[in-house]
């Protein structure tokens, strides 16, 4: 689509003058799958629209709602997503077998020992499963019971404020244009899962891609009450607006089966989105699996499974310095046995600023990419979080929602307001480019930090 007059003055920075200011301050440079200073500053000149009030106002209700902190997370996740092939594409058969065997040439961890102490534990799952009902599964739903529901107000005022909404701008565009792949080959009845949902951070995204059917599930049965709350609200104030059906599950969707809980036994799906939220399964290869049964196993042929995970490259080569964590103000990881990388099980400690403090496990993604042959996906696409936003900017469309929903933070700030960042340094980028170039002020950027954290994920389809 053809953008405005308007939105051709917000400008982007070019990639390389960013990575060389990044790159001079920091050693050894964020990389992501060899692309230099993946964490860098990226800026953005945004067109002033009159005196910015002190509060930060929250991004249009129109375009979905600020996510739930079970979707927040730090670094540059990579966007993923994989495509449902019909059962006898490629020869692939339904019941083909997972062997491990066939990735253990390219795991991080040392030797064939891990292969084998694997295998031996496959062989022994009863004795496990008491471990397992009682294990990471209950933290994880406890941690994000107890985060309590605060107003727009509030969330307007983090620290992280930017940095949630830039990962909405993400979430929003992957979203977007994979159901408009769908609406290629169908234009109505699209059905979707939403798996690791939370709080319904997602459902004014459903509700503008015009989906007819949604099934929301995710372990924390707090976070589902209000997930089933906000969609009963839409419902009352849609003003006679399409809204579609929707159900609600709470289970773990790495232990038990959601195909034997829809209110539709034969129910299938054109697409499953798991945002933020499938590296929770990685405790084990049984709950692996199982995440991936749940998430593929019910597709339609040519359906899509999308999702954004932390990426395992960057998290290993950073935990491999001196210090026992790494991070920043807003951010901190630190694993819980350096330098032992099994493919399942492999747990480190994530902090992000205010909203997650949770352990989480690492997803090795050519592990995940071959295990989901298992259910006739292959891998269609995959961008690191910087890929994504430098590859999609150049759409003026796209460049209007970043605006639209406060993804990027005004620089400098005006008179009645102050940068989300009081640390020194954290806007060099920024100041740096005003003096090498003609531009309208402000700028849109995020602080250093930010950008650092958003260096750590990726989206794969």
């Amino acid at each position: 689509m053809e953008s405005s007059a308007k939105v051709s003055k917000y400008d982007t920075i070019p990639p390389e003058q960013v990575r060389v200011s990044i790159d001079s301050e920091k050693e050894p440079p964020f990389c992501v799958h060899e692309t230099t200073a993946a964490s860098g500053p990226r800026l953005s000149e945004e067109t002033p629209t009159g005196d910015k009030p002190k509060k930060r106002k929250e991004f249009d209700n129109d375009l979905g709602e600020e996510d739930t902190p079970s979707k927040k997370r730090k670094f540059d996740v990579e966007i993923v997503s994989e495509e449902k092939r019909s059962a006898d594409n490629e020869g692939i058969s339904k019941k083909r077998k997972l062997e491990t065997d066939d990735v253990s040439k390219d795991e991080p961890s040392t030797g064939s020992a891990i292969q084998k102490k694997r295998k031996r534990g496959l062989e022994d799952v009863p004795e496990k499963q008491k471990t397992l009902e009682e294990g990471h599964s209950s933290a994880v739903a406890a941690h994000y019971n107890e985060l309590q529901e605060v107003g727009l107000e509030k969330r307007s005022q983090s620290r992280i404020f930017y940095l949630r909404n830039f990962n909405n701008w993400i979430k929003s565009i992957l979203i977007g244009e994979f159901l408009e792949k769908i609406r290629q080959r169908k234009n109505r009845d699209i059905t979707v899962l939403d798996l690791g949902c939370g709080k319904g951070g997602d459902l004014l995204k459903w509700r503008k891609g015009r989906i007819s059917r949604l099934v929301c599930a995710d372990i924390a049965d707090v976070s589902m009450k209000q997930c089933q709350q906000r969609y009963e609200d839409m419902r009352c104030r849609r003003d006679h607006e399409y809204l579609f059906n929707a159900e609600f599950i709470t289970a773990d969707c790495s232990k038990e089966l959601l195909a034997e809980k829809f209110h539709d036994p034969e129910m299938r799906f054109d697409m499953c989105s798991c945002q933020f939220a499938c590296h929770y399964s990685f405790e084990s290869l049984e709950q692996a699996d199982m995440m991936l049964r749940n998430a593929c196993g019910r597709l339609n042929p040519g359906g899509y499974f999308i999702g954004t995970t932390p990426n395992s490259f960057e998290l290993i080569r950073l935990e491999a310095s001196e210090t026992e964590s790494f991070g920043n103000e807003i951010y901190t990881v630190k694993f819980q046995k350096k330098g032992n990388y099994p493919l399942f099980g492999c747990k480190y400690d994530f902090n992000l600023e205010g909203v997650v403090d949770v352990p989480e496990f690492l997803v090795y993604f050519p592990l995940l990419t071959e295990m989901a042959k298992r259910y006739n996906m292959k891998l269609i696409y995959k961008k690191t979080f910087l890929e994504f936003y430098e590859e999609k900017i150049k759409n003026n469309e796209n460049k209007m929602l970043l605006k639209r929903m406060q993804a990027l933070e005004p620089y400098p700030a005006s008179d009645n307001s102050k940068l989300a960042s009081e640390k020194v340094g954290d806007y060099a980028h920024a100041a740096e480019y005003m003096k090498s170039s003609q531009v309208r002020l402000p700028l849109g950027t995020l602080s250093k930090s930010e950008w650092e954290a958003t260096s750590e994920y990726h989206s794969p389809s």
